[in-house]
C-alpha cells in the first residue's frame, strides 16, 4: 500500500485509521506510519483526537456530538471520546451468556498465545490486542438457530453485536458513529470536505453508509463479503487486502489530483 499511502502523504489529506484493534495495537501501528491524525479503535467503541489538532474545542461542538448523555476523556496525549461500553460490562455480559448455555469465549478468557493462535499475530502484538476498553471478539461454537438466539438474547440486555474476524460484543457504539463525528469536526475547521472509507467486512457496513466513497476490498480469498449491505452503490476494489487497498485509493485520488 506504500504508493497510495505516499499519494495520500503528497496531498496532505488525513489518513484517519478505523478498526476493531485497541489503541494499543493502533498507536503502534501510527508509530509506523508516522500518522499523527485521529483514529478509531475497537469497531467505533472509542474516537482518539490528539491534543491541539482542532483548533474548535471538541466538548464546546454541540454540532458535532451525538445528542444524549457522551462522555469526552482527556488523557496526556488525547481527547477521547467514548461511545463504546465499559470492557469490564463486556466482560460480565460474556459470563451471562456462557451461563444461559451459549458455548462462547473472548479474548478476556484467553491467554496471550490463545489470543497469538487464534489470530496470527506475534506473541507482543496479541499482548495490545488484549489490551481492550470497548470491545469483546469472541468465538462462538453452536448452530444457526442457536447463533440466531445468541444475537437476540444480546439485543435484549441492551448491547450489540457486530461480524469481522471475529464476532463482536460491543454496546452502542460503531464505525459509522465515530466516523459522522470526526467528519463533523472536520467539517467545522475546513468547510466542505471529501470522505472516503475502504474495508472489507461485515462491521464496516455503517461507516460505508457514512461516507461520500465506500469502497469494499476483496477478502484474502479473492471474493467480496456477500454479507456487507448498504443502501448506497458500493465501489468495488479490484484486489484483496492491501493491495487492493493500494489500487483503489490510487484510482479514485487520481480523479481529484
Amino acid at each position: 500500500a506504500r504508493p497510495a499511502l505516499a499519494l495520500i502523504k503528497k496531498n496532505r489529506i488525513p489518513l484517519v485509521l478505523c478498526t476493531s484493534k485497541t489503541q494499543a495495537e493502533i498507536e503502534l501501528l501510527r508509530k509506523k506510519l508516522r500518522n499523527t491524525h485521529p483514529f478509531i479503535s475497537e469497531n467505533g467503541g472509542g474516537v482518539f483526537i490528539p491534543k491541539d489538532y482542532f483548533k474548535i474545542k471538541i466538548a464546546n461542538c454541540k454540532p458535532c456530538l451525538p445528542a444524549g448523555r457522551l462522555q469526552i476523556a482527556e488523557s496526556r496525549k488525547y481527547y477521547i471520546i467514548k461511545l463504546g461500553t465499559e470492557y469490564s460490562v463486556l466482560r460480565k455480559a460474556l459470563k451471562e451468556l456462557r451461563t444461559r448455555g451459549f458455548d462462547v469465549k473472548g479474548f478476556g478468557d484467553m491467554t496471550v498465545r490463545e489470543v497469538a493462535r487464534l489470530t496470527g499475530l506475534k506473541t507482543a502484538d496479541a499482548k495490545l490486542a488484549k489490551q481492550r476498553d470497548f470491545d469483546e471478539p469472541f468465538v462462538f461454537k453452536g448452530s444457526a438457530a442457536s447463533l440466531k438466539k445468541l444475537k437476540q438474547f444480546i439485543k435484549s440486555i441492551g448491547l450489540t453485536f457486530t461480524i469481522g474476524e471475529f464476532f463482536h460484543l460491543m454496546g452502542n457504539g460503531d464505525k459509522g458513529r465515530a466516523v459522522k463525528i470526526l467528519t463533523k469536526l472536520y467539517r467545522k475547521q475546513y468547510g466542505k470536505i471529501t470522505t472516503i472509507a475502504l474495508g472489507d467486512s461485515p462491521n464496516d457496513t455503517e461507516m460505508f453508509e457514512i461516507v461520500d466513497y465506500p469502497i469494499m476490498i476483496r477478502k484474502p480469498g479473492g471474493s467480496y463479503d456477500k454479507r456487507i449491505k448498504v443502501k448506497k452503490k458500493l465501489i468495488r476494489a479490484d484486489g484483496a487486502g492491501p493491495e487492493g487497498w493500494n489500487i483503489a485509493v490510487k484510482n479514485l485520488l487520481n480523479k481529484f489530483f
